[in-house]
């Protein structure tokens, strides 16, 4: 990747985290975007759609030799995003939903350059304990994961004590796919 500037969109200080941990040197960019998307779409096609979204709002902004990367993760349970909590009482109640379930956790990410974009999903099947009442508010009042789709992160207390097994990318459920996201860097032209 010696041959991009690598530009990342996102505030999630989880994905800055990721991608340093991962060697990539990078800088930041960020613009505020309405996350809406038709509801026609699939649940598990949202991600890849607003990442898309957040690559538009670069349009004309990139220069030759930038590599801009935008990812947006959901929580889909049932085919229902649980997105980010908006207070207490959402974070305890969508806690309460995933309680005892397997929900899957979709990361769309898109890359863009001046001459072309391509964008991929990555997908975790994520299982959950019954959590009990006491377990989940305890969460919620410590950690306060408001800025967290499904209002948890799997790195947190809750992932250590709540999660029994997952099928898929681990930083994915954290917010980018590491390893996806290398693979496609790797080979991308």
């Amino acid at each position: 990747m010696k041959e991009y500037k690598l530009i990342l969109a996102s505030a999630s200080p989880r994905r800055h985290q990721l991608l340093c941990e991962a060697g990539f040197k990078f800088e930041v960019k960020l613009k505020h975007i309405e996350e809406i998307w038709p509801q026609e779409i699939p649940a598990e096609q949202v991600p890849e759609y607003l990442a898309g979204l957040k690559a538009a709002a670069f349009t004309g902004e990139l220069n030759p030799g930038e590599l801009l990367i935008t990812a947006d993760t959901v929580v889909c349970l049932d085919n229902v995003i649980l997105g980010k909590p908006r207070g207490r009482e959402e974070a305890i109640d969508m806690l309460n939903r995933l309680s005892g379930r397997k929900h899957t956790v979709v990361t769309g990410v898109c890359l863009t350059t001046v001459e072309r974009q391509q964008s991929f999903s990555a997908y975790t099947d994520v299982y959950f304990k019954e959590l009990s009442e006491e377990e989940i508010t305890c969460y919620v009042d410590n950690c306060k994961p408001f800025d967290k789709a499904g209002a948890y992160g799997i790195q947190e207390w809750i992932g250590y004590i709540g999660i029994r097994r997952i099928e898929g990318s681990f930083y994915n459920v954290m917010g980018l796919p590491v390893q996806q996201l290398y693979e496609v860097l790797k080979n991308f032209e």
